[in-house]
């Protein structure tokens, strides 16, 4: 076996990854501060015994969660094995102390009973807002569904009693569903909503609205001809697909309509993406509707942040 010198050990590759240069973009354009000042009063104060990690590096090593989709051992782990984690949590390894499995867990439940990723999602909006990146002229609908393990080969021997069987496009699934509701504009979400698998997209409908639309928009899932008669009569552009019926199919001007109104909607595919496709959030790691509603939220409140980077980023 060869023996490593100083040389071996230093990196070759000089350009930066692609995953150093996100964690940098994000470090960059987060509201650190805020979201710890937002936390901290609920956060642990050990005065007699040990104390508590610093509350910021609990926050990033959360995202890190979130972004990798890591468990709380996994997360751990990570952190002594990469150096991109390591740079962005700005630690010395050989001199501080981190935080354990248990103590990972212990955050992320602390945060889920007190409703705080929701808390940190309308923060970051508030920013988003502030910068006019939320115009508040029209807002686009949908839902997707996370898949949960049907199987009941588990510690309990039973599936997540809180988890629904839905059937779409001739195929069933397993899990929640997640509703949205995103500025037409800019496609960052301002609304979450968090339900089994088995409730229908329009039942949430009116909870993604935030009541000051000029337009609403979605897809075949929220056709109701009361609704689009009182968008009508406060003169509210109705932008939700046509869909055929079992008599009569669709007209040449319909599909036209369902073509043009197509491309506006597709803003609303772009968060779904970057949770699901970009940070691997296609199926649950948690039981029960409460631990995914809070994770949910932040995912959101992350991928906002991430679509507006540019806004935030010092000028160079």
């Amino acid at each position: 076996m060869s023996q490593l010198t100083f040389a071996s050990m230093t990196p070759k590759h000089k350009s930066k990854l692609r995953k150093e240069k996100f964690l940098e973009e994000m470090k960059q354009v987060l509201p650190w501060r805020k979201i710890a000042q937002l936390i901290k009063p609920y956060y642990y104060n050990n005065k007699a015994g040990r104390p508590a990690y610093d509350l910021m590096l609990m926050v990033k090593i959360y995202c890190l969660q979130q972004w990798y989709r890591l468990g709380d051992l996994s997360m751990e782990e990570e952190i002594y094995d990469r150096k991109s984690f390591v740079k962005f949590l700005d630690i010395d390894l050989m001199i501080d102390k981190i935080p354990d499995e248990t103590t990972i867990l212990n955050f992320r439940h602390l945060l889920e009973e007190h409703g705080l990723t929701e808390q940190i999602f309308y923060l970051i909006n508030k920013m988003l807002k502030k910068k006019g990146l939320m115009m508040k002229e029209g807002t686009i609908v949908d839902a997707t569904i996370i898949s949960s393990p049907s199987s009941t080969k588990n510690k309990d021997g039973k599936r997540d009693p809180e988890m629904k069987s839905t059937r779409k496009n001739g195929q069933w699934y397993f899990g929640f569903k997640s509703h949205i509701g995103v500025d037409q504009k800019s496609g960052l979400t301002h609304s979450v909503e968090v339900t089994d698998a088995k409730v229908s997209d329009r039942e949430k409908f009116e909870d993604l609205l935030h009541g000051e639309e000029k337009a609403i928009f979605g897809d075949k899932g929220y056709v109701h001809k009361k609704d689009k008669h009182l968008a009508r009569d406060a003169e509210i552009y109705w932008g939700i697909l046509d869909r055929r019926s079992n008599v009569r199919p669709l007209s040449k001007k319909q599909k036209k309509r369902n073509l043009r109104l197509s491309k506006v909607r597709a803003k609303v595919e772009h968060p779904f993406r970057i949770v699901k496709d970009l940070w691997g959030h296609r199926k649950t790691r948690y039981r029960g509707l409460k631990k995914n509603r809070s994770q949910m939220y932040m995912l959101f409140a992350l991928s906002n942040m991430y679509m507006a980077r540019k806004h935030f980023q010092p000028a160079t």
